[in-house]
């Protein structure tokens, strides 16, 4: 009670004067929902004015103050991150007030000047490369993953400092990335441009080595940046984009055309921003039928010097319950960096505050959680064994680690599985107990 009577007071709040929309809730909104609750994004209503948000009142409140919104799942008492979408108690206080008060509109003349968006998307884009064609999602039916190389004209090296995904058809795009193939590689060599191609057909032939993720879209992601301490992501001269995109059927026929928006950097870059193609990975993780609680582990080793991670996205699927990052030093010391709830519906990427050097010899270290019970309303069937796969009803322990690398650091040396990721399949996990009893 004391901790909301002080925010009342600090935000000029309090018993004197009621906030309003316009004054006091507005600056709020825009600063932590404008950028989903708008037309044409993910969220299922808009928060732009006070005509839209007055029928949402008592949905805002409760919202917030069981922290259901803005979504974050992070442990505040692990790690700090520049994007947390956390509100502080005095935008609490402010916006319980406000509703409690009935929600008053107030002088159209104190709202701030409105959020302006670009041309629907949350990046100024310097270059945007589209699929070249529809895609034709069936009304029912699995549909594997599909991969669709776009020839998108970089006539020279280019380095990006900010890229967003934007589904065509949200409806049916449950998440896509965008991946950059250099010139010199072999996947997809023989792929016609605009064609879709299932992820592990014959037609997908070559390793994906060489390659870089430049985009990502999952509900909730929003826009990437890349200007870590002045880093961008590398571009080479003659590559392609394909878009890696995992479509789900609705019910009805529906057609998808994918795009994806980039920002150049304005100067050359000094080192160089690159993520991990969802490594670390449990490939070999299999999770029991009924078991409310089965514990997966996953682990890369650091391969080259001069490596500072800065990004954090963890991906499970619908079993998944929670998320864990320990880094283990050559030293023997170890250190936890990340530890969240996991959310389907909200796949985020967590950017850490501050850079963690990452010496030669570290293992990245991944622990997570799965409820494969029939208590678990989301799970399709806990009668079954689960093995990593790529739709839904199967599960994958995967993160997606963002470093900033030397410029002229060979990527594909950077993690090498190791540890709990080499173990052969057993009936479960593998899990901490397996790896330390190794």
């Amino acid at each position: 009670m004391y901790r909301v009577s002080a925010a009342l007071l600090l935000t000029g709040v309090g018993v004197f004067a009621a906030p309003t929309f316009n004054k006091d809730v507005l600056p709020i909104v825009q600063k932590h929902c404008q950028e989903c609750h708008r037309p044409g994004e993910i969220a299922p209503f808009s928060l732009l004015t006070y005509t839209d948000a007055r029928p949402w009142a008592r949905a805002i409140k409760s919202a917030i103050v069981t922290e259901k919104m803005p979504p974050w799942f992070a442990d505040a008492r692990v790690g700090h991150f520049a994007n947390d979408r956390r509100l502080s108690a005095a935008e609490i206080a402010t916006l319980t007030a406000w509703v409690d008060a009935g929600a008053p509109e107030g002088d159209k003349k104190d709202a701030p000047p409105p959020r302006t968006f670009q041309d629907g998307w949350n990046i100024k884009p310097d270059m945007i490369i589209e699929m070249p064609k529809d895609f034709h999602v069936a009304a029912t039916g699995t549909i594997n993953y599909q991969n669709i190389l776009v020839n998108a004209h970089f006539d020279e090296d280019k380095w990006v400092v900010a890229a967003e995904m934007r589904p065509g058809n949200a409806k049916v795009v449950h998440h896509m990335r965008a991946i950059v193939r250099p010139p010199d590689s072999a996947w997809m060599r023989s792929a016609v441009p605009g064609e879709a191609y299932e992820e592990g057909s014959e037609a997908m032939a070559g390793a994906k080595e060489g390659t870089d993720l430049l985009g990502k879209y999952n509900p909730g992601l929003g826009a990437q940046t890349f200007d870590i301490d002045g880093s961008a992501k590398f571009v080479p001269k003659g590559s392609d984009i394909v878009f890696n995109i995992h479509y789900t059927s609705v019910g009805t026929p529906e057609t998808d055309r994918s795009k994806v928006g980039l920002v150049f950097a304005k100067n050359p870059p000094k080192q160089r921003y690159w993520m991990s193609p969802g490594t670390p990975a449990a490939f070999n993780l299999a999770i029991p039928a009924g078991d409310s609680n089965a514990e997966v582990v996953s682990e890369v080793t650091v391969g080259v010097d001069t490596v500072k991670l800065v990004y954090i996205q963890p991906h499970l699927h619908l079993r998944g319950k929670d998320y864990e990052v320990r880094l283990l030093y050559p030293t023997g010391e170890s250190e936890t960096v990340f530890k969240g709830k996991w959310n389907f519906d909200w796949q985020i990427g967590y950017q850490l505050a501050k850079p963690i050097p990452l010496p030669k010899g570290t293992r990245i270290r991944t622990i997570a959680h799965y409820d494969n019970s029939a208590n678990n309303k989301y799970n399709p069937d806990p009668t079954k064994t689960i093995l990593w796969g790529d739709q839904n009803w199967d599960e994958m322990q995967s993160g997606f680690i963002g470093l900033v690398i030397d410029m002229k650091t060979d990527v594909t040396q950077v993690f090498k599985a190791s540890g709990p990721s080499l173990l052969p399949r057993g009936k479960f996990g593998p899990t901490l107990a397996a790896v330390e009893s190794k």
